[in-house]
């Protein structure tokens, strides 16, 4: 097979076909780093939406009804194409990401996991026949796709992110409509669609809609057709979200921002804990919503482990992406830098002790790391999307637990200890959905369950929850013998 030109694919692709986009409005898709324009294209309108959710619903009747087997090997070609387009895979995610070469790599793999778990999906839509208290009654109980799923990806990890929710939600037989993030339209959208088509999907069954809020509103949630609504992005954007699916009785699935807490107790291995905390919170810029946002630090060894953590950080080096050397790139885009240094601002007008402070460079921010962090400034409370951390100190194991709960969100986290089933309980008291003992708080299993509690998000992906999320039950009884009636 041919390499496919991933960057020419600024346009929608709907039914089928690849077309412009009939709104007014030209989008200009930008490198982050060097500001230059990668593609610019005509938005989808509030037409072009539902012509993507009827050309899916048509569709997926007929998919639906397609032999497992047949559906899998299109998972399997997908994979197999990724394989054969990996460079240019990762030319795209550094332009059009301003992700490392390393993030690139690391992104590309998870999307290959994941399709292999999807590519499992149509072997097990499993039923069950249940006993009936009524003579002669047979109930059988079978897993239905939903129809139609609408996903919205953001852009810090669109190619995984996207397919996250597009491949369980093709592999069980749905039809689906995707929205990439405004930033990310190639390789969180129309890459993806170039992927499946190559691979043998069935036209107009996949549609990518790349467009602009002020464009579509609410539209995308509010259509008639799709029945579910996956959604990753920031904690505002998915309360509106699941507050407009709620109204029209949509299924939802919501995962949201983070504020993740790294907790390293005073038997821990204090090495490996400095290395796991800055790959937690320094991959990709800090733009992971699993990234930890708070270091809590057990007394005895805070010097020691803010020490060498300082002489880690200190080693990363800041610039080009498609430098193979670069650790940290550039933020999406201009505006997330100006919110980072406000916030970097806010930390220091009230007490932090920026023992970092990094340059800010175009949209590079070098690494800051903040010392005598306590849990009611802001930055302890906010999400940073960027290269910066919070070191807090803790006196005891409960108060580490009692500082990393004293936030709104609850996705991911880490204990670093030698004593793993003290480290067990004591992550059954962290208000969060995941937590990793010895580890760093960026996990993402194709086969585990993924999702936060509180503000990070609503439901489960991933495995067999991607396999509940993206289906429902039917129940159909049969009356083998005669029933006898009141009324007759």
């Amino acid at each position: 097979m041919a390499v496919l030109n991933f960057k020419t694919l600024n346009s929608q692709y709907i039914n089928g076909e690849w077309r412009e986009g009939s709104s007014s409005l030209t989008i200009e898709n930008k490198n982050p780093y060097n500001g230059e324009v990668i593609a610019s294209y005509k938005a989808a309108s509030l037409e072009d939406l539902d012509a993507a959710y009827k050309s899916s619903e048509v569709v997926q009747k007929q998919w639906a009804k397609t032999n497992p087997i047949i559906q899998r090997n299109v998972f399997d070609q997908a994979y197999n194409i990724i394989e054969e387009n990996h460079e240019a895979i990762v030319d795209v995610i550094i332009d059009e990401i301003g992700g490392t070469r390393l993030k690139a790599e690391f992104e590309i793999g998870l999307v290959q996991n994941m399709l292999k778990e999807a590519a499992s999906l149509p072997m097990r839509m499993n039923g069950s026949i249940l006993p009936s208290p009524i003579d002669g009654k047979e109930n059988r109980v079978y897993r239905v796709p939903v129809g139609v799923v609408g996903v919205i990806s953001p852009f810090n990890f669109p190619f995984f992110l996207s397919m996250k929710s597009v491949a369980p939600a093709l592999a069980t037989g749905n039809g689906v409509v995707l929205k990439p993030h405004e930033h990310t339209p190639i390789t969180g959208g129309t890459m993806i669609a170039k992927i499946f088509e190559s691979a043998g999907l069935p036209k107009g069954l996949l549609n990518v809609i790349t467009t602009e809020i002020s464009e579509i509103g609410d539209s995308f949630v509010e259509h008639p057709i799709p029945r579910a609504i996956s959604f990753t992005g920031s904690t505002r954007t998915g309360k509106h979200i699941g507050e407009v699916a709620g109204r029209n009785l949509k299924e939802v699935h919501l995962e949201l921002g983070g504020n993740s807490a790294l907790v390293v107790l005073k038997d821990a291995d204090i090495d490996l804990a400095v290395s796991a905390a800055v790959f937690s919170r320094f991959t990709h810029q800090g733009q992971i919503c699993m990234s930890a946002n708070r270091l809590i630090i057990h007394e005895a060894i805070y010097d020691e482990f803010v020490e060498k953590y300082v002489s880690k950080v200190s080693t990363l080096t800041c610039g080009n992406p498609k430098d193979s050397s670069t650790i940290i790139g550039p933020l999406i885009n201009e505006r997330q830098v100006q919110t980072t240094v406000a916030l970097i601002e806010k930390g220091i007008e009230e007490g932090a002790n920026p023992i970092i402070k990094g340059n800010v460079i175009g949209n590079i921010v070098e690494p800051v790391v903040f010392t005598e962090v306590t849990p009611d400034m802001t930055i302890a409370n906010e999400e940073f999307f960027a290269p910066v951390i919070s070191i807090m100190k803790a006196s005891s194991d409960e108060e580490a637990i009692s500082i990393a709960n004293q936030t709104p969100y609850g996705l991911s986290g880490a204990i670093h200890t030698r004593n793993v089933e003290r480290g067990a309980e004591l992550a059954k008291l962290m208000d969060t959905g995941m937590i990793h003992i010895n580890d760093g708080t960026i996990n993402d299993e194709p086969n585990v369950a993924f999702g936060g509690v509180k503000n990070s998000g609503v439901g489960r992906l991933n495995g067999e929850w991607s396999l509940d999320a993206f289906t429902t039950t039917k129940w159909i009884s049969i009356q083998h013998e005669k029933r006898s009636y009141p009324y007759s």
